[in-house]
């Protein structure tokens, strides 16, 4: 490893660069923070190993530069002081491990082979990263519909600020992605992004995934937990679909809110947590506040700053712009000579309502341009505007439209409607109540219909 020493003591810089050099690492040693940034700005390092106390300078304030300039950089903070205090500080402010003076070669060692371990860590995590983005559309944070240019515009400009923000719209809109877009253009992007989802698990789960339990707190609690506000703590909590958390955990949220205060699950010591909240639902939240499903107080907390996000339908230009980006990727990267869309390729795109909106779209794209037989796609490539994502109508691929009165079963209706409640519902139990039945019929009617 090539590692840098940001010591005062000449006889601690020299004897922690032989310990090092034995084992055939590349070590400079420099006595100041001053001239050891400006040194990290000519070559990168792989390890900076730095006093806590350098003369008439500060080594937390050089620690907090590094991280602002060279945030990959691991750094481990020695000191001849037995703190606790110094210690905790130096990890909050992101140093990777703490050795105290005087150390022994095991001890430098030990501390050497955990750094290159976080490096390598952080190196893979950030290689996935580049899969993952190179297998997925990059997010386009653009409009050419003015009510979605103007919804973007008030979120961004209030991106940078500590206000919460509260983004409503229909599933698939993209609500999730403009959250973490918000929270990388705001101060916090350094700083942890935690994402809860609200209808994914019971009421007690829910409170606590959120704010975290005590070992015997309920049946199942064997150890103490850490909640996502915890985790989140100093960076961004988003709250996807929270129009579903349940009414008695809204008063803890507001307390969150209002107080910066929290209490873990079977808890009564009070903790403090600086979050910046980002909610989002398909939900008319003012509606839920008439009906009594959501607390008044909470509703007008979150609603700060609230846009709305237009689904797809709404939005003629903004389809056939994400629909082409969509098709120039996906030909891209299945190596596909596809250049875009039929005249029926194209009558079809406009002409399907998209209830699953970008998500639905993508999907529906990536698909066509896999299977298409042509070098355009053309209108059998796409879901029908009857089908509502579904690819096909349930009567085995018949064009025959699906609608009441027409040439079609009971079943078959039957089958449709349940597809576009699913497409369109961000849940199993919103779709099964949009439906009128249980959660347990639905998914007997799903098992049976063979929809996923």
């Amino acid at each position: 490893m090539d590692i840098l020493i940001i010591d005062d003591e000449r006889s601690v810089r020299e004897s922690t660069r032989m310990a090092l050099e034995i084992d055939d690492h590349y070590v400079e040693a420099i006595d100041n923070g001053k001239t050891s940034l400006l040194r990290l700005k000519e070559d990168p390092f792989d390890l900076i190993i730095l006093d806590l106390n350098l003369g008439d300078e500060n080594g937390l304030d050089i620690l907090e530069q590094i991280q602002k300039r060279h945030p990959r950089i691991p750094v481990v903070m020695f000191t001849a002081e037995a703190s606790i205090d110094s210690a905790v500080k130096a990890i909050q402010l992101g140093a990777m491990d703490y050795l105290e003076k005087p150390f022994t070669p095991e001890q430098l060692r030990s501390v050497v082979a955990r750094s290159r371990n976080w490096k390598q860590m952080h190196d893979r995590i950030e290689e996935l990263e580049v899969e993952v983005s190179n297998q997925s559309p990059p997010a386009i944070f653009e409009s050419r519909d003015p009510v979605m240019s103007d919804s973007l515009e008030i979120l961004f400009r209030a991106a940078p600020t500590a206000a919460s923000l509260l983004i409503l719209g229909e599933s698939g809109t993209g609500k999730s992605l403009v959250a973490r877009e918000l929270h990388q253009r705001s101060h916090l992007k350094a700083k942890p992004f935690v994402t809860i989802s609200c209808p994914s698990l019971s009421k007690e789960l829910l409170e606590s995934e959120l704010f975290g339990h005590v070992k015997g707190s309920f049946t199942g609690a064997i150890k103490d937990k850490w909640g996502k506000v915890h985790e989140a703590n100093g960076g961004t909590l988003f709250l996807d679909e929270i129009g579903e958390l349940p009414l008695d955990i809204q008063p803890k949220l507001l307390r969150l809110l209002q107080e910066r205060e929290y209490e873990r699950l079977g808890e009564t010591k009070t903790r403090q947590a600086e979050v910046r909240v980002i909610a989002a639902t398909n939900k008319n939240l003012k509606q839920c506040v008439e009906e009594g499903t959501f607390r008044e107080d909470l509703y007008y907390r979150l609603n700060v700053i609230a846009v709305e996000m237009p689904p797809l339908r709404e939005r003629p230009n903004d389809l056939r712009f994400f629909a082409e980006s969509f098709v120039k990727f996906f030909a891209k990267q299945t190596s596909r000579a596809i250049d875009g869309f039929s005249e029926s390729g194209l009558s079809h795109l406009v002409s399907h309502d998209w209830p699953g909106n970008l998500r639905e779209l993508r999907n529906a794209i990536e698909r066509a341009v896999i299977l298409s037989r042509n070098s355009s796609l053309e209108d059998e490539d796409l879901p029908t505007p009857e089908s509502a994502g579904a690819g096909s109508n349930s009567s085995g691929g018949s064009e025959t439209p699906l609608h009441p009165g027409g040439n079609v079963t009971i079943e078959e209706l039957e089958e449709e409607h349940i597809r576009r409640v699913l497409a369109r519902a961000s849940t199993l139990q919103e779709a099964a109540e949009n439906l009128g039945i249980d959660q347990a019929t639905l998914y007997r009617k799903r098992k049976k219909l063979g929809i996923q």
